[in-house]
């Protein structure tokens, strides 16, 4: 016997496992106490699988009579097939198998867990239960090696140690490392290997991974350049063929070996001229190495390539001198090297010498020494020298060689050579012979022998005292020296200076020729010709002198004084540059000629003349900006020069004459005044005043000023009436200051400032109307009076105008007809019109206003009435108000109470409030007008609230292309508020259009979107809540304008095509409509789904019906209730609005005191983690709402307001086509103000077009309710229900109930029950300032 868990089972040959926490019962051979028990035929086992997998825990019960469940870590799943909240388990049932296998798809670490399946008891069968591991096993997520990329090169040195830590993250159960080198596994006895538990969400060990790190030191060396570590994660959920590793490869420095060099041997010998090439290479190392060459320790060339750690650098040159015994290194380094390896070799190079230079005079004279040196170039080997002097080999010469800092050696020669006679020249040369080579070099040089040359002569030009040369005249001038070795160097001077010639050279003579044009600087210049060469000491020279007339090159005019101010006398100097003959002078004012004085002269630059001239002038103003001109002239030449001076007279400012004085500008528009001033000097400062005040420039202005000024401009932007005035402009420089005044009238509408109030006068009186305007400019015809359909106006009226901007009208003999609006109209000719009207009140007796709106009045029993008599009169009207020939003594009962307002200085009226309106209140009413004049009267009538009158005089107010603008008089509104429904159509169609009238109480629309040149029909309707009135005869009709005006965009070829689309109202109807038959559909479906839930709702029905028998019976609410059961289910949502049933007409709904006596019981319990005995458990339960729609008169502020569709929505154009319906619109049936309901035929519309502005979310009108016994209706008058609410007056002492009933408590608690109806009435009707 073991006692499990609280169950009793014996056992027949029982084998009792127990490991750990699993329990496992085995069943073979059971011998029950009742029989054949229950038992597992297949108990679940421990299953493994990998995440993301799918795993079957299976079950199998033989003799299954209990009810079967698995439960996951103590927490029951259910025995559902569907387990909720666990989407990815499910229970595979077949329950005439006693299969319930357990599938897990898409496994995760969260489904990791103990299951167990439980099998529960029922008599006479004991509970059993078996218990199975689903181990979740999860590969590692990643596998990396710490801080280095798959594939990426570590760069360590040589026997440098290092870390690499490798991590296989998220692994369940935890991951095993391997380290590769190259293929090869490792075994590393110090590898450190640690295991870390990653917990789930939240820190949730249930759903623990493990991140595996494995860290191994290593110390490579040389060969370990290139080596690859790779590091793998092994684990059971990895197949054996996928394989999840990372590799890096290590890059280890270390140094390059020795360099070698190859391309030459050292002893070797090469020639200059050789191409040399020169490799160095150097093998290993990290980096490769790099290599550099150096010629006697000086680098050379640092440019080298690798290959497969193999440096080379090649240095390619030409063997020269500099070579031979040149030291050739080449350097191999990299940065783990201590000190540069190196490689050199020594360099042989044989070469003749590149030249042999001689050096010695180079002329000489018979019979002199001439000592001569011969020099070679660096030689290797050292060169042989030998001399030839004019033909014969010198055996007698001397040499010496000399060790080269180039490289080789140079061999030098020395020899001495006679001039001998009858030569010209004497030629030597010199040889150095490369032995070795076989090579020879030559120099040769000549030594000149000298002669003296002949004495020049010039030609080309002869002086005497009479002959001349123009200034700017070209003279060539030669110079010749025949014979002399060498020929003679001809050079020409100009008073000692050199100046440039063009030499032509003959066998026998040189001639030396300079060209010149004559300027001032060659009269009296001596012009010098020398020869010269290397035989004489002192040159040979013959020269000329030269006379040359120019004229003056400059003029000068000198002033005295250097400012010149009026009523002085100033002195003109004019002095003319040198000239040859002396110049003559002449003074020109303007181009007339005028006498100078003092004309005198004196000696000049060149040899010539200056001449000088004075003027003597009496400085006045008009002499400012005079120009003067000396003019000197060379009669000889007939060339002369000019200079002008213009006076500047120093004054103070003068302003033109032509300035205005006097300047108009407009109000609102700008103005500029720009103003002329001369003065000497022109630098003027302007400074603009008004009544003393600067005006600020614009220059220090911060551009938002509307008055500035800039110099002699004032600038107003934006003229303004207050600107006007005169402003003083002031314009200074050095010399003075002078001021102007310009006066500045502004011109600007002409308002009006004041009228005379209503005048009054009594018939056959004169009156006297008068108009002020205010402007600039005013005049007699500035004010005119007129008055339309006024006859005879000039012969009854006339005109008085006062100089101060005022106009009489005076009217003599007024009557009756004179009363009203006289048109005061302002006009200067400057801005806008302006007009005003000023009343004539001529007493009279009071006039009644009949408006239909004045005729008729509706309420509702119980409430209270209101009854208007407005007249006009003058004097004002006083009212009285009777009934059926009774007088109606209002304020003093609780019964009818008047106020009295005046609307206008003739208009007034008073309101009759009626209370607690019943049936014998309805009828006509007789209001009296009465003033000093006579009186009036008027037989208003009080209705029953109803529907509206149609509304007349329907017009025709504008049309263009696509509007039409209409305005009506409205009619009689039924005692509610109106609104209005136009309909139209073209001329031709059978259907109409509709659209709302928005705001609801306007009496003119404008109806859009019409087609060009088409003609529409236009009719019109009103309607209120209680109905609507008929449409007016379609007699009105309207062609639209043929004329597009100009738009700037137009549509696209898609909004035209859909426009012109004749079937496109169509298709939307036909949408629409398919969408709400759609709805349709769905409800019915939704209800009769429902109706399978009788048993529920038939309960709920019954408990309903009780419900309202009861409130029947009681008769303590006046409003009904109707329950709507409805299943508790998120699939069936039952929203406000189809639980609710609405008034569409009295715009109000009620839903506050829902029903709640129907519940769910069939609420889901928590199962418990351990079965217990077999019961049945109730089946979920529909829950009962229940919504009171109330319709209590005395209780609107208990009502939720459901938006009307003719008024909640925005209005627009609805393009539905109907038939037309000239008389057949209209309500069946009326509604009364006790009603609750207005039933309506559903789903077909109301016969009277009131459906069409529904949107698709409302339902159709609930059913009728039929009440037995109707409940009764309140008597307190409620002010919420008048069309315009507007309170009664009711005496202080007086109350307004006549009886005393119960007062109806409000349900929302807004109304207070203990308050008197009377007095809160009372005081809303006085602070309105009714109470009178």
């Amino acid at each position: 016997m073991d006692n499990t868990e609280g169950y009793n089972i014996e056992y027949d040959g029982t084998v009792h496992l127990k490991y750990g926490s699993f329990v496992c019962l085995t069943t073979v051979g059971l011998s029950l106490v009742y029989g054949r028990q229950q038992y597992f035929r297949v108990q679940p086992r421990d299953v493994q699988v990998q995440e993301g997998g799918e795993a079957m825990l299976e079950c199998e019960v033989a003799n299954l009579a209990g009810q079967v469940q698995w439960a996951k870590s103590g927490f029951v799943l259910g025995s559902s097939s569907v387990i909720p909240g666990l989407p990815r388990h499910s229970v595979i049932v077949d329950r005439r198998h006693g299969i319930f296998n357990l599938r897990v798809r898409n496994a995760s670490i969260e489904d990791d867990a103990e299951y167990e399946c439980q099998v529960g008891p029922a008599r006479p069968h004991k509970a059993i239960r078996a218990r199975a591991r689903l181990n979740v096993i999860s590969p590692p997520s990643s596998v990396e090696i710490l801080d280095h990329r798959h594939f990426s090169k570590i760069e360590i040195k040589e026997n440098e140690e290092f870390h690499l830590e490798c991590i296989a993250r998220n692994a369940k159960p935890a991951a095993k490392i391997v380290w590769y080198r190259g293929i090869v596994e490792l075994n590393i006895p110090n590898r450190d290997d640690q295991i870390i538990e990653v917990p789930g969400k939240n820190g949730d060990k249930r759903f623990t991974r493990y991140d595996t790190h494995s860290r191994i030191s290593l110390k490579p060396t040389a060969q370990d350049d290139y080596a690859r570590y790779t590091c793998e994660a092994r684990h059971e959920a990895i197949s054996s063929d996928i394989h999840m590793k990372t590799t890096v490869q290590l890059s280890v420095f270390y140094p390059p070996g020795l360099p070698y060099i190859e391309g030459y041997t050292e002893g070797k010998t090469i020639r200059r001229g050789q191409t040399v090439k020169l490799a160095c290479r150097s093998r290993g190392g990290n980096p490769p190495a790099e290599l550099i060459w150096y010629k006697n320790g000086k680098q050379i060339q640092k440019a080298y390539k690798t290959a497969a750690r193999v440096s080379q650098n090649v240095y390619i040159f030409t063997a020269g001198a500099s070579d031979n015994k040149a030291k050739y290194k080449c350097e191999s380094s990299n940065i783990m090297s201590k000190s540069p390896l190196k490689a050199e070799v020594d360099m042989t190079v044989l070469f003749s010498p590149a030249r042999v230079t001689i050096s010695g005079k180079t002329e000489a004279k018979v019979g002199d020494l001439v000592t001569l040196t011969c020099t070679t170039a660096n030689s290797n080997p050292p060169a042989e020298m030998k001399w030839m002097v004019a033909g014969r080999q010198i055996r007698n010469a001397t040499s010496r060689t000399l060790v080269s800092p180039e490289g080789g050696w140079i061999t030098t020669s020395n020899i001495t050579a006679v001039v001998e006679p009858n030569r010209t020249s004497l030629v030597v040369t010199c040889h150095g012979l490369n032995m070795q080579l076989r090579e020879n070099v030559v120099s040769t040089h000549t030594i000149n022998v000298l002669y003296p040359p002949n004495p020049p002569f010039i030609h080309g030009y002869r002086y005497t005292e009479r002959s001349y040369i123009p200034s700017g005249t070209m003279q060539k001038i030669s110079c010749t020296s025949y014979g002399g070795n060498p020929l003679a160097t001809l050079t020409w001077y100009k008073n000692d200076k050199k100046i440039n010639s063009v030499i032509k050279t003959t066998d026998k003579s040189v001639t030396a020729e300079i060209t010149i044009v004559t300027n001032v600087t060659d009269n009296k210049a001596r012009y010098r010709c020398e020869a010269a060469n290397s035989a004489i000491d002192i040159p040979l020279f013959e020269d000329i002198t030269m006379n040359v007339y120019f004229p003056p090159d400059y003029v000068t005019i000198r002033k005295d004084p250097v400012e010149l101010k009026p009523n002085e006398q100033a002195t003109l100097t004019c002095d003319s540059g040198s000239s040859n003959p002396p110049a003559k002078i002449l003074w020109w004012r303007d181009g007339i000629l005028v006498q100078g004085l003092y004309n005198t002269t004196k000696a000049g630059l060149h040899g010539g003349t200056v001449s000088t001239i004075e003027l003597k002038l009496n400085i006045t103003e008009q002499l400012n900006g005079i120009v003067y001109t000396c003019q000197a002239t060379n009669e000889a030449l007939r060339r002369s020069a000019h200079d002008t001076i213009t006076l500047q007279v120093l004054y103070k400012p003068v302003f033109d004459k032509d300035n205005e004085e006097a300047v108009t500008g407009v109000e609102g528009e700008p103005l500029i005044v720009s103003l002329k001033a001369d003065g000497s000097p022109q630098n003027i400062a302007y400074t603009w005043t008004k009544d003393g005040l600067p005006i600020i420039q614009s220059s220090t202005g911060s551009g938002v000023e509307r008055i500035i000024s800039d110099g002699p401009v004032l600038n107003i932007t934006r003229l303004s009436r207050h600107d006007a005035g005169t402003y003083t402009c002031e314009a200074i420089n050095s010399q003075g200051s002078s001021v102007i005044q310009i006066n500045i009238t502004v011109q600007y509408a002409a308002t009006i400032v004041a009228t005379s109030e209503s005048v009054i006068v009594n018939p056959n009186e004169t009156a006297i109307l008068w108009c002020t305007a205010d402007g600039n400019p005013l005049s007699d015809g500035t004010i005119t009076w007129k008055r339309d359909a006024f006859p005879d106006f000039d012969s009854h009226t006339s005109v008085m105008y006062h100089k101060k901007g005022t106009s009489y009208l005076r009217i003599t003999h007024v009557t009756r007809n004179d009363l009203g609006n006289f048109q005061c109209t302002v006009n200067n000719g400057v801005g806008n019109v302006t007009t005003k009207d000023v009343m004539l009140i001529v007493k009279h007796k009071p006039e009644i206003d009949e408006h239909p709106a004045l005729l008729k009045f509706a309420s509702d029993e119980g409430d209270t009435g209101k009854v208007i008599c407005r007249s006009q009169a003058s004097p004002l009207a006083r009212y009285s108000w009777a009934r059926s020939g009774w007088p109606i003594t209002a304020n003093t009962t609780g019964k009818y109470y008047t106020t009295f307002r005046q609307i206008d200085a003739l208009t007034s009226e008073s309101v009759l409030y009626i209370t607690h309106v019943t049936s014998s209140d309805y009828g006509n009413y007789e209001c009296v007008a009465r003033n000093e004049l006579g009186f009036s009267t008027i037989s208003p009538r009080l209705e029953v609230t109803s529907a509206p009158d149609t509304p007349t005089l329907l017009t025709i107010l504008n049309v263009t292309d696509d509007t039409v603008t209409l305005g009506w008089t409205p009619g009689f509104d039924g005692g509610l508020k109106a609104s209005y429904l136009i309909r139209y159509r073209r001329v031709n169609d059978d259907g109409y259009k509709y659209v709302d009238v928005v705001p609801h109480n306007a009496i003119t629309f404008t109806i859009r979107d019409l087609e060009v040149n088409t003609q529409y029909v236009f009719s019109i309707m009103a309607m209120n809540k209680v109905g609507n009135s008929k449409f007016i005869t379609d007699l009105l009709s309207a062609n639209t304008s043929n004329k597009v005006p100009p738009s700037n965009s137009s549509p696209s070829i898609d909004e035209k095509n859909l426009k012109n689309f004749p079937d496109f109202p169509i298709i939307v109807g036909t949408i629409l409509g398919t969408l709400l038959i759609l709805m349709y559909v769905l409800l019915i479906s939704c209800l009769h789904r429902r109706s399978k839930k009788r048993i529920s709702v038939a309960g709920c029905i019954l408990k309903r019906r009780a419900k309202r028998i009861r409130e029947q019976n009681n008769q303590t609410r006046t409003s009904a209730t109707i329950e709507i059961c409805a299943p508790n289910s998120h699939n069936d949502t039952v929203t406000d609005e189809t639980l609710s049933s609405f008034n569409e007409k009295s715009e109000t709904y009620t839903n506050e005191e829902s029903n709640n006596d129907c519940v769910e019981d069939g609420r889901k319990q928590a199962t418990s983690t351990y079965l217990v005995d077999q019961k049945d458990y109730p089946r979920p339960q529909p829950i009962c709402l229940s919504d009171e729609l109330q319709m209590q008169p005395n209780m609107v502020h208990n009502t939720h307001t459901l938006s009307h569709p003719h008024h909640h929505h925005q209005h627009f154009m609805h393009d539905r086509t109907r038939a037309r319906d000239d008389q057949n619109l209209g309500y069946q049936g009326t509604m009364s103000a006790k009603s609750s309901y207005i039933s309506a035929p559903s789903p077909a519309p109301p016969a009277d077009g009131s459906y069409y502005n529904m949107p698709d979310r409302y339902l159709s009108y609930s059913p009728p309710l039929d009440f037995q016994d109707p409940p009764p209706i309140s008597a307190l008058p409620h002010v919420g229900h008048m069309r315009n609410p507007e309170p009664s007056p009711l005496p202080a002492t007086e109350s307004l109930l006549r009886h005393q009933r119960d007062a109806v408590p409000s349900p929302d608690g807004l109304h207070k029950t203990s308050e008197n109806p009377r007095s809160l009435l009372a005081q809303i009707l006085e602070q309105e300032g009714y109470l009178v």
